[in-house]
């Protein structure tokens, strides 16, 4: 009996540095690296948007992302017990709560989208994906999402993969497959890359990329790309937390940190290369939105030699990123629910992909059979979205900032960060602790009331005051 409560009490982590890497790496570089990334640079005038991006990054993603992964060591707990052990009887373990919910509410509509991904790889494939026409892309777009059978298949297979490798454990399950899934993402993208920059015109994308035009760059970029770098490194939701509290105490966090930051952003870049050389030899806009990836992407592809080739590499990387980002995002509530209530992987995983599957398939029927149901002006996709990217993520944000910076506090910070003194880095700590204490809870807040349409109306009372 004491054998079992120990084998059942015993807590998984990472066994290397490399699997620690790779596993918050495949948590940060998701849909919106390879999606959203590359649209949004394309509506907010390329390089001047990168440079902004990559700044936001370093002064507010980042150090969103390293408080998180130091509450998650300092614990070794999930997101609601890491805040409940530093604090037991205050109530910061609702913004652990919050994590939880946007977790799995992320995964009610991420797993749409996944599901299209999917789909997409096996209809490029298959041939259905062979018109160089817009407008022959976005019948076969259309006709997947208005569907009710089709989506709803791709969706529960996405849970089945995704579930089953977290049933398999921290260890044997998301640490073994993200440092499968990592190098094959890399060198996925390569191979696109390679091929894009060979299209004649493609130097016409590289400059929009990487030869910054700074008049475009307006207060309205800023904040897209305030918003973005926020949003791209997986903070505010609980998952960062969550892996932090599976990294060694030896591990070097700062270091980790921006390791993954880099490499998130090396990924974004490496997509950008792989689209907009593409898209502008062969004489596509840049700035498409959101129907980028599922209707200009595969017209860029047959418009080329080969191009089924690379577009159903190019949807497999996809699904990789996709995949990575969902094995973080289902492990939080998991987490919470083995160890707050002692049940098995097994029965979490199960029952969680269960729920997942039953309110996400209000999000992805939300094209067909609850098209015409509204909430709050929104449909069940659009409110998922709105609820977890506008409110939930942005709130814990600020909350996790404020509680590292101004509750936790230096001396508890330094000794976590430092790794109990073994590391010098006490000029690092300064720089950390200033920006988590000022600059991160007011860039966030503006991300917040951006995301809830509040900034401009702000911005119009002050300047009304001011005449």
């Amino acid at each position: 009996m004491v054998l079992k409560k120990e084998i059942h009490t015993k807590r998984e982590g990472f066994s290397s540095s490399i699997g620690v890497i790779a596993a918050v790496l495949g948590s940060a570089v998701g849909l919106g690296n390879i999606w959203k990334f590359p649209y949004v640079t394309g509506a907010n005038g390329g390089a001047a948007f990168i440079l902004v991006y990559l700044l936001c990054v370093a002064l507010v993603g980042l150090p969103v992302m390293l408080s998180e992964h130091l509450i998650g060591r300092h614990t070794k707990a999930n997101a609601v017990g890491a805040f409940k052990a530093l604090q037991p009887r205050r109530p910061w373990l609702l913004v652990g709560g919050a994590g939880v919910l946007s977790a799995f509410l992320i995964m009610a509509f991420y797993t749409t989208v996944a599901g299209w991904i999917y789909a997409y790889i096996f209809k490029a494939a298959g041939g259905a994906l062979i018109s160089a026409k817009p407008e022959d892309t976005f019948g076969v777009f259309n006709s997947l999402i208005s569907g009710v059978g089709e989506p709803l298949f791709w969706q529960w297979l996405v849970l089945l993969v995704i579930g089953t490798i977290i049933m398999a454990g921290v260890t044997k399950g998301i640490e073994r497959v993200t440092k499968l899934l990592m190098p094959l993402l890399f060198i996925l993208l390569l191979v696109i890359d390679i091929r894009s920059l060979t299209l004649p015109g493609a130097g016409e994308g590289l400059a929009f990329l990487f030869k910054p035009d700074f008049s475009k760059i307006t207060f309205s970029v800023v904040l897209a790309a305030l918003g973005l770098a926020f949003f791209k490194l997986s903070v505010g939701m609980g998952a960062m937390i969550t892996y932090g509290s599976y990294v060694d105490k030896n591990e070097n966090l700062p270091k980790m940190a921006i390791k993954v930051a880099l490499a998130d952003t090396l990924v974004s870049l490496m997509a950008g290369i792989a689209i907009f050389p593409a898209v502008f030899a062969l004489g596509f806009e840049p700035n498409q939105g959101a129907k980028l990836l599922f209707v200009i992407i595969p017209a860029v592809f047959n418009s080329m030699p080969f191009g089924r080739v690379f577009m159903v590499l190019f949807f497999m990387l996809t699904a990789v990123a996709a995949t990575g980002a969902m094995l973080s995002l289902l492990e939080v509530p998991i987490a919470y629910l083995t160890e707050q209530y002692r049940w098995t992987r097994r029965k979490a995983t199960l029952l969680t992909i269960l729920a997942i599957g039953l309110l996400g398939s209000t999000a992805t029927l939300s094209n067909s059979v609850f098209a015409n149901v509204i909430v709050f002006g929104k449909t069940f996709f659009d409110l998922f979205d709105f609820t977890t990217s506008n409110i939930l993520l942005p709130v814990g944000g600020i909350f996790v900032a404020l509680f590292v910076g101004w509750q936790w506090g230096y001396a508890k910070v330094k000794r976590e960060m430092s790794n109990e003194g073994r590391l010098k880095n006490d000029g690092l700590v300064r720089i950390y602790m200033f920006l988590v204490k000022f600059i991160v809870p007011i860039a966030i807040v503006i991300v917040l009331l951006a995301g809830l349409n509040l900034i401009n109306p702000i911005i119009s009372f002050f300047k009304d005051i001011s005449i």
